[in-house]
């Protein structure tokens, strides 16, 4: 049975072989290390359409006092913008460099010691002592174990 399943699919072999024949053996191919969209970045760096990037500047840092069409953003008419507008606009955050790290460094090193210096103070000039010590009538002699017993104080017992 599947020998004639066999012999019966071999016409059909025969009759796709000479269309396959046809068709040419060797395409013709261009060899390159680069792939297409690395050709594609080679003709377009900042891969935008051929738009001209102008160079990273916030808009903070220029002249707020200049003529500028657009006063909120500090802009004029027909300047092309930035790719990245939305981080360098005006209602961007802004850049703190008010000091450099090190003297940054130098502030907070300053604040901690002030701190722990007031701490260590303050521990040396607090009394560690309770406002009102509680005292017992009698110091609580049998109560802590008969005479020979350390006793609370009693009312009118010198604090020391």
């Amino acid at each position: 049975m599947f020998s004639r399943r066999i012999v019966a699919a071999r016409p059909l072999a025969h009759a796709v072989a000479p269309a396959l024949a046809r068709r040419p053996q060797f395409i013709q191919q261009i060899r390159t290390a680069l792939t297409e969209a690395e050709h594609a970045e080679l003709a377009d760096p900042n891969m935008n359409g051929g738009y001209i990037n102008p160079p990273a500047e916030l808009r903070n840092k220029r002249d707020p006092y200049a003529d500028w069409w657009d006063k909120q953003d500090r802009r004029n008419y027909g300047e092309p913008v930035h790719e990245d507008n939305d981080i360098q606009g005006a209602l961007s955050l802004h850049d703190y460099d008010h000091f450099t790290p090190g003297w940054g460094g130098v502030l907070f090193g300053t604040f901690v010691v002030t701190v722990l210096g007031l701490c260590g103070a303050v521990s040396l000039i607090y009394p560690d002592k309770i406002s009102v010590p509680k005292q017992y009538e009698g110091g609580l002699e049998t109560e802590l174990g008969g005479p020979r017993a350390v006793r609370a104080r009693t009312f009118g017992e010198d604090l020391k």
